[in-house]
């Protein structure tokens, strides 16, 4: 799993196959993949027991999405180490996309995470080869290389739901973490996952608690889509309510988050935004085993 290591190598021994870094790097990102659409119970989201609030996919079409992905994050991960410009890891990430849609029939699976990981394993491939960088996390990486770019390239995007909670909200969605370094991973996923990990929990239950964490505080542009701000607030009320009564640690956890399952179904809730956060999460507690340890 420490792929950003392997590749650290290449400075001292020009023999290394990088490839193999790549591909680990990879790994990490679909295994993260994975087990988000795998955890269970999410409320509102895909599970292996039901579509959640969504109407038009169910657990295979995500685990079709993830495998059309493969060979993606090698090629993020190899432009990054190559220091590509956020114009040309776009390229990439929309080829990637096109991957995810024809796989998918049209159903926008996992555009966000192409964006979040992509970004991550790009600059974890460019770490090791970058004296300047070396002491940085990917999140910091990310907005040093290439936040600016990515903030101006709003403008130019297509129409997407996005865009037009930004325009509506003023929320700025997964272009601002990204360019602003991640801080939701970095201040609110990384501390929750890595201090349920170290209590015993397993990864399912600390990935669900990360994904809790996050939901209470992050302003999810898919849940502005879905329902505007009460809706958002709903979610934030009810994540806050859950972590403050113990969260994965209270007695029958499970059956509460399946009570508030019901209840976003039924408002027609989906807090993909911080489903997308959870996966970046576990993807940089990965790529940063070495750096801020909790």
């Amino acid at each position: 799993m420490e792929a950003a290591f392997c590749i650290a190598a290449k400075i001292e021994s020009p023999s290394l196959d990088l490839q193999a870094g790549y591909l680990q790097l990879e790994q990490i990102c679909v295994d993260a993949l994975r087990c988000e659409a795998m955890a269970w119970p999410k409320p509102g989201l895909v599970t292996p027991v039901d579509s959640g609030s969504h109407c038009d996919m169910n657990i295979a079409t995500l685990l079709t999405s993830i495998e059309a992905l493969r060979g993606s994050f090698v090629l993020l991960a190899e432009a990054g180490a190559r220091g590509a410009s956020f114009a040309m890891l776009r390229e990439i990430g929309m080829t990637a996309e096109r991957s995810m849609l024809h796989a998918t029939d049209g159903i926008n699976t996992h555009r966000g995470a192409i964006f979040n990981l992509g970004l991550l394993v790009a600059a974890a491939a460019r770490r090791p080869l970058d004296y300047s960088l070396h002491s940085l996390g990917c999140g910091e990486i990310v907005a040093r290389l290439w936040g600016a770019e990515i903030v101006a390239a709003r403008k130019n995007s297509p129409a997407s739901h996005g865009n037009s909670v930004f325009k509506k909200y003023f929320a700025g969605g997964a272009r601002t973490e990204a360019a602003t370094g991640f801080p939701s991973v970095y201040n609110i996923g990384l501390p929750a996952l890595r201090r349920h990990l170290a209590a015993g929990h397993d990864r399912e239950s600390a990935l669900l608690a990360t994904l809790f964490a996050l939901m209470e505080y992050l302003p999810d542009s898919n849940l502005l889509w879905r329902a505007g701000e009460p809706g958002l607030e709903f979610v934030r009320k009810s994540a806050a309510d859950f972590n403050r009564d113990g969260g994965v640690e209270m007695p029958g956890w499970r059956e509460r988050l399946l009570g508030l399952h019901r209840e976003y179904v039924a408002r027609n809730l989906s807090p993909g935004g911080s489903a997308d956060l959870m996966a970046a999460t576990w993807v940089v507690h990965q790529l940063e085993l070495n750096f801020f340890a909790v």
